[in-house]
């Protein structure tokens, strides 16, 4: 017996021994089992040694859904999470499928083939050249245009006149704006010396000056012969119209366009003062039923305008009642300018004692005379 305990407590350490090592191998290679296991399915899960083996196995989705994992999941439903890196995947394609047409690569294999298809219609400066006669032709309309007007100019006919003598003249005003009509004051100077005149106007309403312009120049055989007008209304850049000797010509601040010029040219201004020197030149001139034709320019444009005497009125006015004369220019169809009606007093040097000036919309600036006052020649 003491035999035996002898050789048990012999083998007991190397036994004992033996059994840890065997039962730690056991416990190793079932820890290592259940690991592999368990960081396949989720390898942002894997303990310190998992690094290498994510690496191995997953590389790039170990960045990818290290963040957005929680908590290890059971180890099996790891082919899951396979299946979101490759959610990840179209995620990223369209990202690069959107890249491309921003690029344009496909714009640049469709501008290869578009431009080996516009090789033969490449000749297409053809077509370039048709525009540029087009613009050709569309540069000469204004001559074309400004063509019919200048015989329309030369068959004008020649007026007698006589340039009435200076005046200061002041009205009343009225006028309708925006569906109200409001009232106020207006002057219109008019300096003759024989060689030179210059017409200074204004009109006003309220505290408002909504039209001021100024004309001069000289005479000539056909009369009234202006040399600019400047023209200022109301919420509008001041426009200069010139009638220039050297050139033959009328050019506007406030458009490109030019007309040749034949003699016998009107401004807005001068118009009124060139109807007043034909009555006070031939009073057989003007008949009911009688029409005038001059050319007047405007502020970017110049037409024939067509005055028809409509007859003798007697008219009440600020300064009392008068006979006059009432004349009237109607735009042409279409036309969007002023109408304009004047009254001529032969009793007073042919003035204009009333004036109105009606747009296309309806409103209107009616000068009624107020006073006449002698004015000093220039």
């Amino acid at each position: 017996m003491s035999e035996k305990y002898s050789l048990f407590q012999r083998w007991r350490a190397p036994l004992l021994r033996m059994l840890a090592v065997l039962a730690l191998s056991l416990l190793l290679h079932a820890l290592a089992l259940h690991w592999a296991g368990g960081h396949i399915g989720l390898p942002s899960l894997a303990g310190d040694h998992a690094p290498p083996v994510a690496v191995a196995l997953l590389p790039p989705p170990a960045p990818v859904a290290a963040a957005p994992e929680p908590p290890p999941p059971p180890p099996r439903p790891t082919p899951r999470p396979r299946a979101k890196p490759k959610a990840v995947a179209p995620q990223q394609a369209p990202r690069q499928a959107s890249v491309p047409p921003a690029v344009a690569p496909p714009a640049e294999t469709v501008a290869g083939p578009a431009l080996a298809d516009a090789a033969p219609p490449e000749p297409a400066p053809a077509p370039a050249a048709i525009p540029a006669d087009s613009m050709t032709t569309a540069s000469a309309e204004p001559p074309s245009q400004a063509a019919p007007a200048t015989p329309e100019r030369e068959s004008f006919p020649r007026y007698q006149v006589r340039p009435p003598p200076s005046v200061d003249l002041k009205y009343e005003v009225r006028a309708l704006r925006q569906g109200k009509e409001v009232f106020g004051n207006g002057r219109i100077v008019w300096h003759a010396d024989g060689q030179r005149y210059r017409i200074d106007g204004e009109a006003g309403v309220l505290f408002f000056t909504v039209l001021r312009f100024q004309s001069q120049g000289g005479f000539d055989e056909f009369g009234v012969a202006p040399q600019s007008y400047v023209e200022k209304r109301m919420r509008k850049d001041e426009t200069v119209t010139r009638f220039e000797a050297s050139p033959g010509s009328i050019r506007f601040s406030a458009s490109t366009a030019s007309y040749p010029r034949s003699g016998g040219e009107q401004d807005r201004a001068s118009i009124v003062w060139q109807l007043a020197s034909i009555g006070l030149g031939d009073p057989a001139q003007y008949a009911p039923g009688a029409q005038l034709r001059v050319f007047v320019a405007g502020v970017r444009d110049a037409e024939p305008w067509l005055i028809r005497v409509i007859g003798q009125e007697r008219i009440d006015t600020p300064a009392g009642a008068m006979q006059a004369w009432h004349v009237s220019r109607v735009p042409l169809p279409g036309s969007r300018d002023q109408k304009l009606d004047i009254w001529l007093a032969p009793g007073h040097s042919w003035y204009p004692v009333r004036l109105r000036f009606t747009e296309a919309s309806g409103e209107y600036l009616e000068l009624a005379v107020s006073a006449l006052h002698p004015a000093t020649p220039i």
